[in-house]
């Protein structure tokens, strides 16, 4: 058997940039499956808390110049690169100006206002790492989304891409965190964001409420299998997740057990 491709996409990673736990586990897991031999990248935001010349970031030209449709806007996309030299993996950033250069990632840092924008930066984002994928030419086997802020890949691949070379094999790996937040969005503007070709309005129901449940509903409704990172969740979200029934996998979030875990999902989804 050929080497597994894993394509693990999230809001953050150490040692970049650290607001939850989510950085770690993201920054661990594909360690342990590069060292099983899997072949490994990595996506995430270049948000504006990432120092680019501290942490040896710079732009892959080759990558960048593309523009993503949020709604009717289209903003470009730039391309970074940095590596976890100890680790000897690659990280891939997201840039746009205008939704990562803030110094802070989710909420005003004066006000602790959430972004209402949030839900563009996400669309952005998802749509931005796909574009990138196809354009480094790397079929990914497994797509591992990692926290709200990547819940759209699953529904955009199993859609708009599902016959794209590059993803048309592609399984996802959609995983939870205790990262819940109050702020609701407008969901008529939310659905005309995030819509695509081949996506209609029956597929979107999921995003009705608008709000932080919405974004695990669409990412538990489209992807392969979906996991837990967090010992403890919102009573509400686990409540979401135990109405998708065989498809959400219990998993360790810590120790050699979790990898062990994650290498047979992986393994499995494949075969």
């Amino acid at each position: 058997m050929s080497k597994l491709k894993i394509l693990y996409v999230s809001s953050e990673i150490n040692p970049f940039l650290k607001t939850s736990e989510v950085a770690d586990y993201v920054r661990k897991l594909p360690q342990h499956m590069q060292e099983r031999g899997m072949e490994i990248r990595i996506m995430v935001p270049r948000f504006g808390l990432i120092n680019e010349r501290k942490n040896r970031l710079h732009e892959v030209v080759r990558l960048s110049g593309m523009n993503i449709a949020v709604g009717e806007d289209e903003k470009p996309l730039t391309i970074k690169v940095a590596s976890i030299q100890s680790a000897k993996l690659q990280v891939y950033f997201i840039d746009n100006e205008d939704y990562f250069h803030r110094k802070s990632v989710f909420r005003d840092k004066k006000s602790d206002e959430f972004f209402s924008d949030n839900d563009d930066r996400a669309v952005f984002f998802c749509k931005g790492v796909i574009e990138t994928v196809k354009k480094l030419g790397w079929a990914p086997d497994v797509v591992h989304c990692n926290d709200w802020f990547t819940s759209f890949i699953p529904l955009y691949l199993k859609t708009s891409y599902k016959n794209d070379p590059m993803f048309k094999n592609a399984k996802t790996v959609f995983t939870v965190y205790d990262t819940h937040f109050d702020h609701k969005f407008d969901h008529e503007e939310l659905a005309k964001k995030v819509k695509m070709l081949d996506i209609d309005d029956s597929m979107l129901t999921e995003l009705s409420t608008a709000d932080y449940n919405s974004f695990i509903k669409i990412g538990s409704e489209y992807a392969d299998k979906v996991t837990k990172g967090s010992n403890s969740i919102n009573g509400e979200v686990e409540e979401v997740l135990s109405t998708y029934g065989e498809k959400v996998t219990e998993t360790e979030p810590e120790g050699e057990e979790y990898a062990d875990s994650y290498y047979d999902i992986y393994t499995g989804l494949t075969e």
